[in-house]
């Protein structure tokens, strides 16, 4: 009996350690969050729906557009790249849920583009993006603050940030519209604070100076921005917020005849969207805008011709535009980081390839990346663009003259940066 017993228990034993090393042999090697053999899981938050989602809508979508053509080309070292968005409806308290979510349920390996100064400020206080180690790449947003490399270590900005863009537009307003009577209409919180700032460290002073609140952007606001806009005189304007906004500041002004000269910040100025927002393409005519990319219509660009191939196939239906251009370029960019990382993936490994190799990294940007083992920071330049008679977007003077800066009192330099070629078939091998 007691030897039928041993036998048993022998063989239980013996059952248990062959189903063990039968488990373990089945799992992968690596055993990161979100990183399986097959599979590497990424996440995003982004207003879907909503005041802000006119053109930020697209921007997952071309992300996944760009993940299922690297995913039909053998994927990232063999594992499939999953995006799942959550919509945050551009709420601070939506985002930090909808991230929550992401991180805790889904189990993201990284964030990559999430959306919205005030939100991912919320997100990474409240989520404690930080103390849990995961990486952030490429925030869609150019608040200046995000570039604090101790307090933001594993986030990454990929746009160039709103105080560069100041400083580079107060540059051009001295050399271009030196006497003229300025107006200024901003977003009231770090987005256009961030840039209003920068404005008053240059010397500008505006004639006339508006904030607005994030989602009262309506026909009805613009009618009150446009009133005191042509009260006070102002002959050239500045506007620094997002596209719903730039959209009825500009119809109203049409309608009501009030024509200065228009200078739009990066963010709200993608004439695709502003045209299908009711905007008469005859009002962004010689309007000005700081951009850091081509025109999604140039298909002289390299970056341009690869991008609307890819968005043909794998995102039927959806006009490239700015916001398809850029969700692309950010799934391009995801891709060299996470092949940088190399094939046994981990969080900390993903956020020291960046550190190590996100400056080589190619981009349809015009300006260098800044990403080091001391800068988060991403793109550093724009150049000036003007908007034509059917709303495309071209350089200012006939051809690309960048302007590099910081976010603090360096100098504005024009820059002779030539950005490096797209990958072969836009499928990074980081080689």
């Amino acid at each position: 009996m007691i030897g039928k017993t041993r036998r048993k228990r022998t063989w239980f034993v013996a059952a248990v350690l062959a189903s063990g090393s039968l488990f373990a042999t089945a799992l992968p090697a690596n055993a990161e969050t979100g990183v399986s053999a097959s599979e590497i899981k990424l996440g995003i938050t982004l207003p879907l729906t909503g005041a802000a989602s006119p053109g930020y809508n697209k921007i997952g979508d071309a992300m996944n557009a760009y993940f299922k053509y690297v995913n039909d080309n053998g994927g990232v070292y063999g594992r499939k790249v999953t995006l799942i968005q959550k919509n945050d409806e551009y709420s601070p308290q939506l985002s930090i849920a909808k991230t929550n979510e992401l991180i805790l349920k889904d189990k993201v390996f990284a964030l990559v583009g999430p959306l919205g100064t005030a939100n991912f400020t919320a997100v990474h206080k409240s989520v404690g993006i930080a103390r849990r180690g995961v990486p952030s790449l490429f925030l869609n947003t150019g608040f200046s603050g995000f570039g604090n490399k101790k307090d933001f270590p594993t986030s990454f900005t990929i746009l160039p940030s709103y105080a560069m863009e100041a400083k580079i537009a107060a540059l051009f307003l001295k050399e271009n519209f030196a006497g003229k009577k300025l107006g200024l209409v901003y977003q009231n919180d770090e987005f256009g604070i961030d840039a209003l700032s920068a404005f008053r460290n240059a010397g500008v002073k505006f004639d006339v100076s508006i904030p607005y609140t994030s989602g009262t952007q309506s026909a009805a606001t613009a009618q009150t921005w446009v009133s005191q806009l042509a009260a006070g005189g102002a002959q050239v304007v500045l506007f620094f917020g997002v596209t719903s906004a730039t959209a009825p500041l500009l119809a109203v002004a049409a309608g009501a005849k009030y024509a200065p000269q228009w200078i739009l910040g990066s963010v709200g100025s993608d004439p695709l969207t502003l045209r299908a927002l009711g905007v008469p393409v005859a009002v962004l005519n010689g309007a000005l805008t700081l951009a850091g990319n081509p025109s999604p219509n140039d298909l002289n660009d390299e970056y341009i011709k690869v991008f609307q191939d890819i968005n043909k196939k794998y995102n039927t239906g959806v006009a490239f535009d700015d916001y398809v251009l850029q969700g692309m370029n950010v799934g391009l960019m995801t891709v060299q980081a996470l092949r940088a990382a190399g094939q046994n993936l981990t969080r900390r490994g993903l956020v020291r390839a960046m550190e190590n190799k996100g400056s080589t990294f190619a981009s349809v940007a015009y300006s260098p990346l800044a990403y080091s083992k001391t800068s988060n920071i991403g793109h550093t330049g724009y150049y000036m663009a003007v908007m034509d008679a059917t709303g495309d977007r071209k350089p200012y003077g006939g051809s690309v003259v960048l302007y590099t800066t910081d976010s603090g009192n360096g100098p504005v330099v024009k820059s002779t940066f030539k950005r490096p070629a797209i990958p072969a078939k836009g499928l990074p091998t980081n080689s």
